[in-house]
């Protein structure tokens, strides 16, 4: 028989057959290989083998993962620069990232507008308010295994609170002071939700360029769709687009046909890669 490991304890795991979620050991040789959340596994007494990962994250251990919803608010300041790293991050391991703006209910209309301009040519924009339970269009991209990514208090068990329609997740509280988010969740479980699962993991706010790309300074580039189409125009293969004269990105940037905050990101970006 087939399943989804939906959720580990210790050496229990809880497998998902589609009809029934019943728990598991492993034997010692699936045992051995390491079993996670997000594994699709065959079993029969015990969990005999796990089949091929499309991808598998280390932090937070979880595998198979098909969508990348990274979430951003109003409060707290967006960390446009996080935004990026966790878009070059999905794209690098087979993720689609999607952008879901929480709190709308809230947010003025002319940031919506800079954050709007900044991505709705990168990739697909979703706008939801955890608060007021407006999740319908989150809901429907739900496909396959998906998980929450993004600064702290920004929302993120509160949308999967909103979207399961229960307190699966504790949501931490935004400390007022600092602006900062109390890291809440502790353990990876999948939920289901819409056509797919929902991951409620802790530690993508934590992702670090310098540390998670797998790609050198002269891959970056190409991991800005905004930037494809004026990379022929650079002079040099090996242009990082931070010189002008021969350089196609910098052009796009000065006639505004790429987004100044985007290429400003990809130069810190850059910076860290650089100096890994």
């Amino acid at each position: 028989m087939k399943g989804l490991i939906i959720k580990k304890n210790a050496g229990l795991f809880d497998v998902d057959t589609g009809a029934a979620v019943i728990k598991l050991k492993a034997s010692g040789n699936v045992k051995k290989q390491g079993v996670y959340v997000g594994d699709y596994v065959e079993f029969e007494e015990v969990i005999t083998k796990i089949d091929e990962r499309k991808n598998f994250l280390i932090r937070p251990p979880l595998s198979n993962l098909d969508k990348l919803f990274i979430v951003l608010a109003p409060i707290p300041k967006p960390d446009f620069v996080l935004i990026d790293k966790l878009i070059i991050y999905a794209k690098v391991k087979g993720i689609e990232p999607l952008l879901v703006i929480n709190k709308t209910d809230i947010i003025d209309e002319s940031v919506l507008d800079e954050i709007k301009n900044i991505y709705i040519s990168v990739l697909k924009v979703i706008l939801v308010s955890a608060e007021q339970k407006e999740v319908q269009d989150l809901k429907k991209e739900i496909k396959g295994i998906c998980a929450f990514a993004g600064q702290s208090a920004v929302g993120k068990s509160s949308l999967i609170n909103a979207l399961l329609g229960n307190a699966n997740a504790e949501v931490g509280e935004l400390s007022k002071k600092v602006e900062r988010g109390k890291q809440t969740t502790r353990m990876t479980s999948l939920y289901k939700c819409g056509k797919g699962y929902i991951a409620d993991t802790a530690g993508f706010s934590l992702l670090d360029a310098s540390l998670v790309l797998p790609i050198t300074p002269q891959e970056l580039g190409r991991y800005y769709p905004d930037f494809l189409k004026f990379l022929p125009k650079c002079k040099f293969r090996t242009c990082l687009h931070t010189f002008s004269g021969n350089c196609g990105i910098i052009e796009g940037v000065r006639l505004g046909k790429i987004n100044k905050t985007r290429y400003e990101g990809y130069l810190k970006i850059l910076n860290e890669l650089k100096g890994k």
